[in-house]
C-alpha cells in the first residue's frame, strides 16, 4: 500500500536536497512525496528575531493542510519553527516530525559533551532547547556548548558564501576541541563539513536532513 510523506519547507532550496535524500533512502519503497513551500515563514521569524504566534499558527495550518492532502507522515524541514511543529503534532492524527529531532537523539546517544553551531539565533535557541529536552527523555546528563556564527547567514544571503564558510569552519574547528559531538542547527551549514580536512574533524559532525530521512525510511 502506497504511503504519502508530506514535506513542509521554509525555502525552495531545500526541495532538491530532500528529493535527493528520499530518492536514496526510499528506493524500492512504495512512498510518494509531496512538498509545501513558504519562505515567508523563515523570513518573518528572522525579521522579528523569534517565532511569533501568528507564524506558529500558519505552520499549524500547513501541517493540517498536508494531512488533508493525504499525508501518512509529515516532516517539517526548518529548525527555526520547531516549537510550532511540536504544537501542530498535537492537533493532527498523523505523525509529525521536526527535522532536527533524530539529530538531537543521535547526539545524546553519542556523547555527554554536545556542541551546537548555528548562523541564526532564531535556530540556535530552539535546537539547543530540543537537545536538552531529548536528553531528559533519554535519562542522560549532558553538557551543552553553543556557538553562533554572527553575520554568517547574512553573508550567505548577500552572495558571499566564502565568508559564511570561513565563519562556520572556524567555529567547528574550535568547538571540536571541547565536545564529543557537534550538531549543525541548519541544513545550509552542511556544505562546510565537506571542506574540512580529516584532521579538523576531530569529532562527529551531525546534520539534520539525512538523519531525518533515515528515520522516516525506517518508519515508513
Amino acid at each position: 500500500m502506497t504511503k504519502k510523506l508530506g514535506l513542509i519547507h521554509t525555502s525552495a532550496t531545500l526541495v532538491p536536497v530532500f528529493q535527493a535524500l528520499t530518492d536514496t533512502y526510499f528506493a524500492g519503497k512504495d512512498i510518494q512525496v509531496f512538498n509545501i513551500v513558504d519562505d515567508s515563514l523563515i523570513k518573518n521569524t528572522i525579521e522579528r528575531g523569534k517565532l511569533t504566534s501568528d507564524t506558529s499558527r500558519r505552520v499549524v495550518n500547513y501541517v493540517a493542510s498536508a494531512e488533508e492532502a493525504g499525508a501518512d507522515y509529515i516532516l517539517v524541514t526548518c529548525s527555526s519553527i520547531g516549537p510550532a511543529v511540536e504544537t501542530a503534532a498535537t492537533l493532527v492524527d498523523v505523525p509529525v516530525l521536526r527535522v532536527d529531532q533524530p539529530m538531537a537523539d543521535k547526539a545524546v546517544q553519542m556523547g555527554r559533551k554536545i556542541g551546537v553551531v548555528a548562523t541564526l539565533s532564531t535556530t540556535l535557541e530552539p535546537t539547543t532547547d530540543l537537545v536538552r529536552r531529548r536528553a531528559i527523555i533519554a535519562g542522560k546528563e549532558i553538557e551543552l556548548t553553543s556557538r553562533l556564527c554572527e553575520g554568517a547567514f547574512a553573508a550567505l544571503m548577500s552572495g558571499n558564501p566564502e565568508l559564511h564558510d570561513e565563519s562556520v569552519a572556524a567555529a567547528l574547528k574550535a568547538l571540536s576541541q571541547q565536545v564529543d559531538v557537534i550538531l549543525l542547527a541548519q541544513a545550509s551549514m552542511a556544505r562546510v563539513v565537506d571542506q574540512l580536512s580529516d584532521e579538523d574533524k576531530k569529532v562527529p559532525i551531525l546534520t539534520s536532513p539525512e538523519l531525518a530521512v533515515q528515520h522516516l525510511a525506517e518508519r515508513l
